[in-house]
């Protein structure tokens, strides 16, 4: 068998951790060296698992797991609080990261790529690693040059963090890459009660729903004369994203700098 992947995840006591750890265990090339969280500490994988123990213990200190384990990749799914101490952490150790916490910020980025360049590690981002909401976002911004009005409705469990979400905003970047900026809704419409008509993202309108039972969800929708378009994505379990993390994970190494989103891989 060729030389297995070796990984580490961060953030491995939270739900996402958790679905990407049951998803990618067994893979015949990937080797689980280290995991990491604040909670469930000393805590053995197998029971986060459900399996027999993997003789790999929960711990929170990411800098001497890095070391100890001589991982090659971090996995990241933590929160926007820790994410960035954490890849940093993870490029000064030469480990190369795949990162699904949202919520870094355009100076974030900046940081990244001068850090990625410097130790020469790179760091793969992407803020859906369902393969369908990558595909719901090309769609989108395929029909926003024939749409110009358009909002995005995005939905979240109510622990998720940030608002909009990392999705979201993606969406809207990449529909504004053809489309004019222009005003929507009434020319005088006004707020009674404020926030009502979502954020504002050059004319386009998000608006975030949180609460318990949803995973992530997300439509855009489109209006003409006499018509409406709605492309939606649902991840109905935490599942759906375990084969983009296994696509990353496979394909971060041959990387170079700051990488972000998936679809840098499908098409």
């Amino acid at each position: 068998m060729s030389k297995k992947y070796r990984v580490i995840i961060s953030g491995v006591g939270g739900k996402m951790g958790r679905a990407i750890l049951q998803g990618i265990i067994n893979e015949p090339d990937i080797e689980i060296v280290g995991a990491v969280d604040i909670k469930l500490l000393g805590k053995d994988i197998g029971y986060l698992t459900g399996e027999d123990p993997r003789k790999i213990t929960i711990r929170d200190n990411l800098d001497q797991v890095l070391k100890e384990t001589k991982a090659q990749i971090m996995i990241d799914f933590t929160n926007p609080q820790a994410v960035m101490k954490n890849i940093r952490t993870a490029l000064v150790n030469r480990v190369a990261s795949v990162v699904g916490t949202t919520g870094l910020t355009p100076h974030d980025i900046e940081e990244l790529n001068t850090l990625t360049e410097r130790y020469r590690t790179p760091v793969f981002l992407a803020p859906n690693f369902a393969l369908g909401a990558v595909l719901m976002m090309k769609f989108a911004q395929e029909a926003s040059k024939y749409f110009p009005h358009v909002e995005i409705i995005e939905k979240h469990h109510d622990q998720k963090m940030d608002a909009p979400s990392g999705t979201a905003i993606k969406t809207l970047e990449m529909m504004a890459e053809g489309r004019k900026e222009i005003h929507q809704g009434a020319p005088h419409e006004f707020e009674k009660i404020s926030g009502s008509r979502g954020g504002n993202f050059q004319g386009m309108r998000v608006h975030s729903v949180r609460l318990p039972g949803l995973v992530a969800h997300q439509e855009v929708i489109f209006g003409g004369e006499g018509q409406t378009l709605t492309i939606r994505h649902d991840s109905l379990s935490r599942e759906s994203f375990v084969p983009g993390v296994l696509l990353a994970v496979r394909n971060v190494l041959q990387m170079k700098g700051v990488v972000y989103g998936l679809e840098k891989l499908l098409w």
